[in-house]
């Protein structure tokens, strides 16, 4: 008995020593377990900003004294497809007609019959209606400050859509025109007062929010409907740490790349306001299972909008508060004018305070310190700044239309702003790393495509291999003396490492099987 033991402990030990399996790489992430519950949880916005400001959550590259790779990731590097992300733009390249559709499913709220104000927020600059239109469908009626009309409603559009083509998960929003006659108010529907003190809504109600938000010439208010997303919902995700009511939540937030990355994205769409109380878990069920699907939301604070007024202009520049600042600012008398302070923004209200020429995504921040930002490696970098490469002016263009800006100098602000801002992406993180990706075997040769030369960001030639056999129970690497890009392995696992002699401490080390690619891993 303790010989068959031994023999099975052996075995496993043995599997366990494997670095590549018969099924990699992988897609997508395994079905996930079914969860019948999951606790709502709520969190407070000035203790999750305190909390981070103060004293950094989550494990962090910088407390550990050495970087921290990326996890929930293939042996290509990439995330794989399931609860938080998917792959879309640059791996399944969408039509303009995709691209201005986004998330939607064609299911805006009614243009027939009343819509139902079941909820309301009175309070604050930009209040909101919860609405069920005259389908029973219930959707989220959001607003355009009184100084800024189509600021908030025209930057959700636009975030919307881009979120999406990257592959996130996001709600389904749509641009809504009515007329306050639309409105009809439900029974028993509480309103609170800016105490926090709830009473009985009335009419009078429902024309006070109104008078708060702008009303176009034709007597119509413009607005953002989001549809309710599917399943239960159960509060935010944050940005370190796991979810311990979710066994499909096994990578802590702080290492998964989708995350990392992110910020790439964030820097961007000026997506400052990228904290953990603008996102949003939910208990949802697909093909018979139920699971926790996390989405990013309030994406109206973004493109120089902060959805009750324009973005500071320190927005993306500085932490909302931090020591070395503060004390650089005394020592200074605040006369040191930062980068920042320096730019300059378009005059027309659609647009906020979002610009291109003095754009640095390397120095670009949200609000807070966030775990997952902080903890990115050139390696997460170039995973986003391919993807945000991958849009073209027009297509970039034709996303920007459909925030239907009533002055055509809004959408050619905002689209030639983002086109800069991709550009110094492309340039700023192609340079950390080899700029290859899209390597397969064709014709028994290796091929790959040169993301640098096709945006002039990097070597356009001179790409040299130095071949290996692998062997994947020990790791073992045998030179091979070729030198081409024909594999010169034909059986078994070979790995080719590619390098350039103008980047010395660059290479992509590229494994395969036979004529099949299993994985990469980058050096810098």
């Amino acid at each position: 008995m303790k010989t068959r033991i031994a023999l099975f402990a052996l075995l496993a030990a043995s599997a366990a020593a494997r670095k590549f399996y018969d099924d990699d790489p992988l897609i997508a992430e395994p079905k996930p377990l079914s969860i019948d519950k999951a606790a709502s949880r709520k969190l407070s916005d000035y203790f999750d900003v305190f909390s981070h400001l103060l004293a950094t959550p989550g494990e962090l590259a910088a407390k550990k004294g050495k970087p921290i790779p990326a996890q929930a990731v293939n042996t290509l590097g990439e995330p794989m497809e399931g609860a938080w992300w998917v792959q879309r733009h640059y791996y399944k390249p969408m039509s303009l007609e995709e691209l201005r559709k986004g998330p939607t499913r064609g299911l805006p709220p009614s243009a027939e019959g009343a819509w139902t104000v079941i909820g309301a927020k009175n309070e604050g600059i930009t209040p909101g209606f919860v609405i069920l239109d005259a389908n029973k469908r219930r959707y989220f009626i959001k607003f355009d400050p009184l100084s800024n009309p189509e600021m908030a409603t025209g930057a959700d559009q636009i975030s919307i859509k881009l979120f999406h083509a990257l592959g996130y998960h996001v709600p389904d929003n749509y641009l809504a025109y009515f007329t306050e006659d639309r409105l009809v108010l439900g029974q028993d529907v509480e309103i609170a007062d800016n105490l926090g003190n709830k009473r009985k809504m009335t009419r009078r109600d429902v024309s006070e929010i109104l008078m708060k938000v702008p009303r176009g010439k034709d007597g119509r208010y413009r607005a953002t409907a989001s549809l309710a997303i599917a399943g239960k919902g159960i509060g935010p995700y944050r940005y370190y740490g796991q979810r311990t009511d979710d066994p499909n939540d096994t990578t802590p937030h702080e290492h998964r790349r989708d995350l990392r990355g992110l910020h790439v994205f964030c820097a961007w769409t000026a997506h400052d306001d990228s904290r953990a109380i603008n996102t949003y878990d939910s208990l949802t069920e697909e093909n018979g299972v139920k699971f926790v699907k996390h989405f990013l939301l309030d994406l109206g604070s973004t493109l120089g909008s902060a959805s009750s007024k324009p973005n500071s202009p320190r927005s993306g520049g500085e932490y909302l508060f931090g020591w070395k600042l503060a004390a650089k600012n005394l020592l200074t008398l605040g006369l040191d004018v930062p980068a920042w302070a320096r730019a300059k923004y378009s005059k027309l209200p659609a647009v906020g305070l979002f610009e291109g020429e003095r754009f640095d995504p390397e120095r670009w921040v949200a609000e807070y310190p966030n775990p997952a930002f902080l903890n990115r490696l050139p390696d997460d970098e170039f995973w986003a700044a391919k993807q945000v490469m991958a849009f073209s002016d027009a297509e970039i263009r034709a996303i920007v239309e459909t925030a239907a800006f009533s002055d055509a100098r809004a959408t050619e602000d905002i689209a030639t702003a983002m086109i800069q801002r991709r550009d110094r992406i492309g340039k700023a993180y192609f340079a950390k790393v080899l700029p290859l990706d899209g390597f397969s075997v064709a014709s028994g040769e290796l091929r790959f495509e040169n993301l640098g030369a096709r945006y002039k960001l990097g070597p356009e030639a001179g790409y040299s291999v130095k071949w290996h056999q692998f062997d994947n129970d020990t790791e073992r690497l045998t030179p091979h003396p070729a030198q081409e890009f024909r594999v010169p392995v034909q059986n078994g696992y070979w790995m080719a490492e590619i390098g350039h002699p103008s980047r010395p401490k660059q290479t992509v080390r590229v494994f395969g099987r036979g004529d099949r690619v299993v994985g990469l891993e980058r050096t810098w």
